[in-house]
């Protein structure tokens, strides 16, 4: 058994932009010295399939980042570093329990169902607004959709979308490691939460119907899961971890199949197949890191590691991990193994809005690929930091529009 300390590993510059736009020559590289460990600036980068998976398991022996990046993103005192401290993902035990438990009952895959004629309506009227212009920033357009669906369940209006966007965009970098963006995270924090606030305000003066995810967690602040505070943070994080994991996966779909016409124009066609994709582009290529600080001195394989050593799970290229899926690098949508992936983590911190997620992009594909065919890059592609929440920042297309079929008609008349 040897100390992580006195080990010779890898590093892996994972905030550095070149590592962002192509993490797998690094990784590879990586794993020439050592199969599933390397080292980043502040931690141990966990890259390997089996290891992130046995190691988020250890729910008991973990514990959320919060303090180490507050300290690295400089945060001390801010509302910013407050909400990060005191939010679900923070917490464990019988307070993760209460927090998690007051909205877990609208995220089951009944209730998520019962939003699928929503998505389609939310995503056919994007379509024709967006696919007459026959080209756009791809990851423009997919980010409006997740934060509609959003509202539409909340019961928020939709004429708070584009500044409500604009904060979403920027806190979904809150583990980016980049301390210059502490100012904009606290601007973008508070702007979310006087939204959540006035949300909360209006909804208590004029009433509840009863029947949207709101009254839902209204009811749970009467009922004391929830204190005033918690319930605005809450709504905040529903919105943050709604749209910009939903949106970059939406993205990430669409730069797949740039390279897979085949498998677009199949999308179109089949619902079923689009839910192959989904799963297929989750397992290639998922959007969130996980950081993790050992709450104690943890044992795995001939490797100790010491109390507080902070831990980034590496899920985004975990599926290309050969031990663990056969062919890695390439994207097969009939792939039996795919929902294998880690793509919404694992343990007690398992993604509650997973079903909610697998449903709008399914939908959102199977929509998307009638509207937009032949779509072809059109300019450069630019990524986001690696820490954190993933993706791709910018995907200009350009497609040829169905002009034979006007989604929200369809729909209205179905």
């Amino acid at each position: 058994m040897q100390s992580v300390t006195d080990l010779a590993l890898p590093h892996l510059p994972i905030e550095e932009p070149a590592f962002a736009a192509d993490p797998m020559p690094y990784i590879e590289a990586a794993r020439r010295q050592h199969p599933w460990l390397a080292k980043c600036n502040g931690g141990y980068v966990v890259h390997g399939y089996q290891a992130i998976k046995d190691l988020l398991y250890m729910d008991d022996r973990l514990s959320a980042s919060s303090d180490d990046i507050i300290e690295i993103m400089g945060a001390k005192g801010t509302r910013w570093g407050k909400f990060i401290q005191e939010m679900v993902l923070a917490k464990s035990g019988p307070e993760h329990a209460r927090l998690r438990g007051s909205i877990a009952a609208a995220f089951t895959p009944r209730n998520v169902n019962r939003y699928r004629p929503l998505m389609q309506e939310v995503v056919s009227r994007l379509l024709d607004e967006w696919a007459p212009k026959g080209t756009f920033n791809f990851a423009e357009f997919a980010s409006y959709f997740p934060i509609t669906v959003l509202c539409r369940i909340i019961g928020a209006s939709p004429a708070a979308i584009p500044n409500l966007r604009h904060a979403l965009e920027t806190l979904g970098l809150a583990y980016s490691m980049d301390r210059s963006l502490m100012p904009e995270l606290e601007a973008a924090y508070n702007q979310a939460w006087g939204f959540a606030d006035q949300l909360v305000i209006e909804r208590q003066t004029r009433g509840s119907s009863g029947e949207d995810l709101l009254d839902v967690m209204i009811a749970a602040k009467a009922a004391g899961q929830l204190n005033e505070q918690e319930l605005r943070d809450m709504l905040v994080f529903l919105f943050v971890a709604g749209f910009d994991t939903s949106k970059n996966a939406l993205t990430l779909i669409m730069h797949s199949m740039l390279r897979h016409p085949e498998h677009w124009v199949r999308c179109a066609e089949d619902q079923v197949f689009c839910d192959k994709v989904v799963e297929e582009q989750f397992r290639h290529t998922a959007t969130t890191s996980i950081p993790r600080t050992l709450a104690e001195d943890v044992s795995y394989g001939d490797i100790r590691f010491p109390t507080g050593s902070m831990l980034i799970f590496a899920v985004p290229m975990s599926g290309r991990d050969p031990t663990a899926f056969s062919d890695p690098m390439m994207f097969q949508p009939e792939r039996i193994s795919a929902n294998r992936h880690m793509a919404f983590g694992r343990g007690m911190h398992m993604c509650l809005g997973q079903h909610l997620a697998r449903a709008q992009i399914g939908e959102g594909v199977h929509l998307m690929a009638q509207r937009i065919t032949k779509p072809r890059l059109v300019g450069e592609v630019t990524w986001r930091r690696f820490p954190g929440v993933w993706g791709i920042s910018s995907l200009p297309i350009a497609f040829e529009p169905n002009a034979h079929l006007k989604a929200s008609a369809v729909h209205a008349n179905s």
